[in-house]
């Protein structure tokens, strides 16, 4: 008997984990799910004698995958796989496979939330509104005919573009490589250009080795002053000491961030909390149930997809 387990819960209700779990506990799967935690003895205790292991965005270091001895199969409930011990899964011949495109709408979606909220300072006329104040000194804009600018211009980043494109904007993209079937309305451009030319830069890039800490203080000091940042890729992919810098110093008009160095909770020292004009939120761009069901839908998916020998969603 195969044994799968559930390193962390996949934000979906029991009954619907059931429905997805009974048609492979009829071919003699067994399932153990487990509460999320960091603490390394744990994490091998839990997995050491499974076949394969589901888990979201939780850590699951090299140490850990080396000391699972059955181990063939790592399904990972995320797009990125940074967290993940790949050198270690690539040392034993483990396979590893994402669930890419469960978050593109819920992603977008909030990107565009983010953007709005920047722009008509959503935050503060609220609170204003609370403490019995008016709107004097927070009138807003509109995004219509604002150049937005996408680096990472993959299957999110094109949503994003698709949305902003339907605001009136114009769409600016730079990716690693040019894409030939970008819509008309992208225009893709340098880097250095899009950051020069955009009133709101996102990033939808992955963290990688040429990606990590790329907006830093010189990156941000291409951009306009009255500019907005959004990042929704992960946190690394900016220096957070350089746009905190950037937003005391007023080099950049403000920033929506719900992606950190490290995981939310945030410690209280993180310069992000007390920069101003800063929207954060903890790392819920992803989190929607329709997105939360899909993941599942897909996860499952790429289980059933490796014990019929026919791998979905490759990493490794």
């Amino acid at each position: 008997m195969k044994k799968v387990v559930i390193m962390e819960p996949l934000g979906i209700s029991g009954e619907e984990l059931a429905a997805f779990q009974r048609p492979f506990e009829e071919r003699g799967i067994a399932f153990v799910s487990y509460p999320k935690t960091t603490d390394v003895e744990q994490l091998v205790a839990e997995a050491r004698d499974a076949d394969a292991m589901i888990l979201a965005n939780m850590p699951m270091p090299d140490e850990v995958i080396r000391q699972c001895e059955r181990l063939k199969f790592i399904d990972v409930a995320f797009t990125g796989v940074d967290h993940v011990g790949l050198n270690a899964a690539k040392e034993k011949g483990i396979a590893v496979s994402n669930a890419a495109g469960y978050s593109n709408e819920a992603v977008s979606e909030l990107v565009l939330g983010m953007a709005l909220s920047l722009l008509r300072n959503l935050p503060q006329v609220e609170e204003r509104c609370r403490s019995g104040g008016t709107k004097d000194g927070l009138v807003g804009g509109e995004l219509r005919g604002k150049t937005v600018g996408i680096i990472g211009y993959g299957k999110i980043g094109r949503r994003s573009g698709e949305l902003f494109h339907a605001f009136g904007c114009h769409v600016l993209a730079q990716s690693r490589h040019m894409q030939a079937d970008a819509p008309d309305y992208v225009e893709q451009v340098s880097q250095e250009e899009l950051l020069r030319r955009a009133d709101i830069v996102v990033l939808h890039c992955p963290l990688n080795d040429s990606t990590r800490g790329m907006i830093n203080y010189e990156k941000l000091r291409l951009m306009k002053p009255t500019a907005y940042l959004i990042n929704v890729a992960r946190g690394p992919v900016t220096n957070e000491d350089d746009l905190a810098r950037a937003l005391r110093e007023g080099i950049i008009a403000g920033a929506a961030i719900d992606v950190f160095t490290a995981e939310p909770p945030l410690a209280p020292d993180t310069q992000l909390l007390h920069a101003p004009h800063t929207l954060l939120t903890p790392h819920v761009a992803f989190a929607t149930h329709e997105s939360m069901t899909l993941r599942a839908e897909i996860v499952f998916d790429n289980l059933r997809a490796w014990l019929d020998g026919k791998q979905k969603n490759v990493i490794l």
